[in-house]
Order: structure tokens, then C-alpha cells, then sequence
């Protein structure tokens, strides 16, 4: 195996929220020491209200921070975590690290669907109750997020007491609201995906096998059960996709949807009588809730629900955002919003699905023996070179290719030669030719002017990026202004200035580490602690890294101190004689 080499970050293991701004008063919650505000509300503009943007942009420095209420989806714990869960949970955290340090107040949900047949046949195999299962597998993706530095609030798992309260109580607003009736449910399902089938939408697979459209084998059911009214609800569906076309993403996820409802909606078996491991149907406990009612339901319960007039319930829901994987976007866009119609709940403002994660261009699966471990890796590479490479080597909504070629290319070409090397030769010449402070810079020529008014432009460019969720397109941009400091720190020569004119020296170590300052800053919701270490090495106060302190507001101060330039972002080496 190869490895990592030269300085390791002082922060590598840093503790969650490094980015965080200072506590408001959301410290008041049930949560406080887990609720992260921070001192800039980011507010995206429309192109042609430039002017207005100015004001209600300044404006909101003065005013309270936006509640955004962000979740992935929950993880089946019948197995390990892959790098498909901690795919999802990095890209998620690095959305709330974003709105957090650009302003709002986040409270950023992850957690474990514990219920359902598969967990009860993967439990049976293994000579283990359900419970014993759940019970012995969680810990491992609550491991999994704190690992991976991921800046979830909270964590909820299914089993909880509180989510039985809470499913139970959707089911009585829905029933309710006469969208409950008993009837008989004969038709395939797949123990695999928790989900039904028309048999229109089978495939036949070797020896016969029946195949959903996921490629899981599916099985007959026949029993009695609770069905949701879910064909009552496909002419409002379609028309809040028409009003809310922001609603669905990506936009070939939405086109998906969209042609599925207009097909035509049958109702929605919701409850299952030949096993009991789930939440038991209120008034008829022969029943246990189909699996998908009770997970989706988990995003209310995370904030509250069925105390809808607490402070938290109030404040963070609707949600803002669900995250999740493009094999249960049906679920997501379809039941859920009709499930909440039918509760008299507000719906999400938007549900946004990612691709698929392959290994050099196959699907993982345990029977191939291509599945990757998320522990491993972090491990291997470290956990800020694996975040950055998921985030900016996948676009984000399309499917991604894993390799160790291409991981080990990023992590040398885009951390160690491009950033690190800009900021490791900059600040180190200040440390050096300055006395450890830094200089007063002279007059400023086009290509100083020209080289701040880039990093000063990140900020609105970035944001707008990640409003769209296209998270490896705001990575591209502060690369981007890296690669322009890069050249412009080479053609100005400050090693050549040192003796020649030391005046223009100062200058370009000045504007250069203004430029690493601020792209510090920005990325760290990729790399939170190796970003971290990088502005303690230049001397950023903690409460000086939201991007409040982006541009002039925050300008490195001639004759501020910085610390010993360290590398943060070591090299990649292959072992001698290593396997690929």
C-alpha cells in the first residue's frame, strides 16, 4: 500500500463544526451544544436585481440567520456502511457546513431505518433477533459520520420511541382524513427495495427470476392489509410539480417523476400482518406499518413532529432539502408528498438525487467483491482527501466513478501541487524575508487588482453554485482562482524580488496569502479540518472563517503574525513494489 507523506495537519483530527461561527440564540433549543450559527446570511440574487441584491444582501448581516433543515436518507444497517452511504453523507454535510458559515442556522438530520422484512431475513440468517441486529449494526454508521467529519445535529434511528410516536400519529391524520382503508393486497414485492411492483414494470432474469427495475429479485405477496389512497392524490401531485419545478432534481430525476404520476396512480398498500418487527398500526396492532411510511416519516420526527407547535417543528419545517440516492426518488417525490397532503403538512421545498457511486465503471455488489469500505479509505487517504475527491470528482445528481488512479490524482494534483504548494511557498517567503508578519503592501498594479477582485468574486459565484446543489461546479471555481494565483505568484517572481525590490515582494506575498485566505475559507465545507489548519497556520481568528470575512471585510492585516508554515496537504506516494 502506499500513503501520505510530509507534514500532517495539527487539526487533522479536529473536532465537528470547526468551521462554526459564535452561539446565538438557537442555544436555547434541546440541542445547544450541537446548534452551530453563523454571523453572515448568504441570499442568492436574481441576475437582473443587482441593485437589490446589494441591499437586502447587506441588510441580512443585521438580521437573524435562516433555519435550513437538510437530511439524507436513512440507512438500512443489515450490512456495513459502503461508500455510497458516505458518498450521500458527505455531500450532504458539506451543504450545511456551507449554509452554516453563510449564515443560517442548519440543523442537518441523518440516521438508520431499522424496520422492514430485510432486516428481519438478514437478522434470521445471522441466528439474531431484529433488535440484535439494528442494535449491533447502527453504531457502525453513527462511526461511519463521525469519521468522516460529517456535522449532523442528530442522529435518529427508527426503533426510537419517538418515531414510533410520530409515525403512529401521521397514520391517524391520514386515516383521519379518509385516505386508510382495509382491504387484501396480492402483487410482487422486493424484500430488497422495500417496495411494490406492477408486473408491467418486471423484467425476467436467469432461471426466470422475476426482476424489478433496480435488478432485485422480487417475490408474490398475498394478505391482508391497510392500503393508502394514493391515486386520490396524482392530479396534485402533478400540479405542485408544475407550480414547484425546483421541487424535483435533477431535472432528468423530475422528468422521471413526473412521466411516472402521469401514468397513473394506484393506491398504496401501507401495512404488512406476516411479521411484526415495525411500527404497529394505532387501533389495529395486527398490523405493522409498511417500512416506507414509517421511514420517510423520520423527517418530522427529527424535528419534532407530532408536536408541531414546539419552537423546533416550527422553525426547521418544512425541510429544505432531502438528499438521497436516485434508486428511491419515487418514494421521496411521490408517497411522501401525498402522505403529507393527506396529514394537512407542509411538504419539503426540495428533493434532490444523486447518482450511483461505481468501481472503475462496475456496480458494486458483495458478490462481486468490488464493494468499498468508507473506514478503509478514510484511513488510506486520509478524510479531507476523501471528501474532496467525492465531492468535486462526481458531479453531483449524475453517476461517479471510483478508482485509486483518480483519487490519487486529485489529491496530488488539485491538494498537494495547487493549494498546498501555493500556500506552503507563500507563506513560508513571509516567514522567511518578513520576520514571521505580513507585509504592507505597496501599490497595487492591474495583476495585484486583478488577482483580488478574483478571490473578492468567489463568494456570489460559489453560492450560486451551491443553491443548485452542483457542489463539484463551486469546487471548480476556487480551483479555478488557485490555478490564476498559482501563475500569477510565478510570473511575479517574489524569490527574484527579495534583493530587487522588496516593496514589490511584500506585495505579492501579500495578495497572494489574501488568496489562500479566502480560499481557505471557502472550502472549508469540503476539507473542514484541513482548512482549519491552514487558517490557524495564517493566523484566522475562529470567529473571522464565515464568509462575513470574505473579500475586504476580512483582509489579511499587514504586521499580523502568522504561525510556522506547515504542509497540509501531503503528497501521495506508492509503496515500492505495490499491487493496484
Amino acid at each position: 500500500m502506499g500513503g501520505l507523506v510530509g507534514n500532517t495537519p495539527a487539526r487533522q483530527g479536529a473536532g465537528r463544526h470547526a468551521e462554526s461561527g459564535p452561539k446565538s440564540a438557537c442555544s436555547r433549543l434541546s440541542f445547544p451544544d450541537r446548534c452551530i450559527v453563523a454571523a453572515f446570511p448568504g441570499w442568492r440574487p436574481s441576475q437582473s436585481l443587482k441593485r437589490e441584491y446589494t441591499f437586502v444582501d447587506e441588510a441580512r448581516h443585521m438580521t437573524s440567520s435562516r433555519p435550513f433543515y437538510i437530511t439524507t436518507a436513512i440507512s438500512y444497517p443489515n450490512g456495513d456502511p459502503h461508500i455510497g452511504h458516505a458518498y450521500e453523507a458527505i455531500a450532504t454535510d458539506a451543504i450545511a457546513r456551507f449554509r452554516r458559515l453563510d449564515g443560517d442556522e442548519v440543523f442537518f438530520l441523518t440516521g438508520t431505518d431499522e424496520h422492514g422484512i430485510k432486516m428481519l431475513q438478514t437478522a434470521s440468517r445471522e441466528g439474531l433477533s431484529a433488535r440484535e441486529l439494528a442494535d449491533r449494526n447502527t453504531p457502525r454508521f453513527q462511526e461511519m459520520v463521525k469519521v468522516l467529519n460529517c456535522s449532523n445535529d442528530d442522529f435518529i434511528r427508527t426503533s426510537e420511541e419517538r418515531h414510533h410516536r410520530a409515525s403512529q400519529e401521521i397514520w391517524r391524520r391520514m386515516d383521519a382524513n379518509g385516505d386508510i382503508y382495509l382491504g387484501s393486497y396480492s402483487g410482487w414485492y422486493s424484500v430488497r427495495d422495500e417496495a411494490y411492483y406492477d408486473e408491467s414494470e418486471l423484467s425476467e432474469g436467469e432461471g426466470g427470476v422475476k426482476l424489478s427495475p433496480q435488478g432485485t429479485p422480487v417475490e408474490w405477496v398475498e394478505e391482508e392489509s391497510y392500503f393508502f389512497r394514493l391515486s386520490a392524490y396524482q392530479d396534485r401531485l402533478l400540479e405542485h410539480y408544475e407550480k414547484n419545478p425546483s421541487f424535483i432534481g435533477p431535472e432528468a430525476r423530475r422528468n422521471e417523476v413526473v412521466s411516472f404520476v402521469k401514468g397513473g396512480l394506484r393506491d398504496l398498500s401501507v401495512s404488512r400482518t406476516t411479521f411484526d418487527w415495525g411500527v404497529k398500526v394505532p387501533g389495529d396492532e395486527r398490523h405493522v406499518m409498511y417500512v416506507w411510511v414509517d421511514a420517510l416519516t423520520n423527517y418530522i420526527t427529527g424535528v419534532g413532529f407530532p408536536d408541531v407547535e414546539s419552537e423546533q417543528f416550527r422553525k426547521f419545517w418544512p425541510a429544505k432539502a432531502h438528499i438521497i440516492g436516485k434508486d428511491i426518488i419515487r418514494f421521496h417525490t411521490v408517497y411522501w408528498p401525498a402522505f403529507l397532503m393527506s396529514a394537512g403538512l407542509a411538504l419539503p421545498e426540495r428533493v434532490f438525487a444523486h447518482g450511483f457511486l461505481f468501481n472503475r465503471g462496475e456496480k458494486m455488489s458483495k458478490s462481486v467483491g468490488n464493494v468499498i469500505d468508507p473506514f478503509s479509505l478514510a484511513q488510506h487517504y486520509g478524510v479531507d482527501q476523501l471528501r474532496y475527491f467525492l465531492l468535486r470528482e462526481v458531479p453531483f445528481g449524475q453517476d461517479g466513478n471510483y478508482s485509486h488512479e483518480a483519487i490519487v490524482n486529485r489529491i496530488n494534483a488539485d491538494l498537494a501541487n495547487d493549494f498546498g504548494n501555493l500556500a506552503q511557498r507563500s507563506l513560508s517567503m513571509i516567514a522567511k524575508n518578513c520576520g514571521g508578519s505580513y507585509p504592507e503592501p505597496g501599490a497595487l498594479d492591474d495583476a495585484d487588482k486583478a488577482m483580488l477582485a478574483a478571490a473578492d468574486g468567489l463568494l456570489e459565484k460559489v453560492r450560486a453554485h451551491m443553491d443548485e446543489f452542483a457542489i463539484h461546479r463551486a469546487l471548480e471555481e476556487i480551483w479555478t482562482v488557485i490555478a490564476e494565483a498559482n501563475r500569477y505568484f510565478a510570473n511575479a517572481e517574489p524569490w527574484v524580488l527579495r534583493k530587487s525590490d522588496p516593496v514589490r515582494m511584500g506585495t505579492v506575498l501579500y495578495v497572494t496569502a489574501e488568496v489562500v485566505r479566502q480560499a481557505a475559507i471557502l472550502a472549508q465545507p469540503a476539507m473542514p479540518a484541513s482548512c482549519a489548519a491552514m487558517l490557524d497556520q495564517i493566523g484566522v481568528e475562529e470567529k473571522k472563517r464565515t464568509f462575513a470575512h470574505l473579500g475586504e471585510a476580512g483582509r489579511i492585516v499587514p504586521g499580523a503574525m502568522l504561525s510556522k508554515p506547515q504542509g497540509v496537504f501531503p503528497r501521495y506516494v506508492e509503496a515500492e513494489g505495490a499491487a493496484e
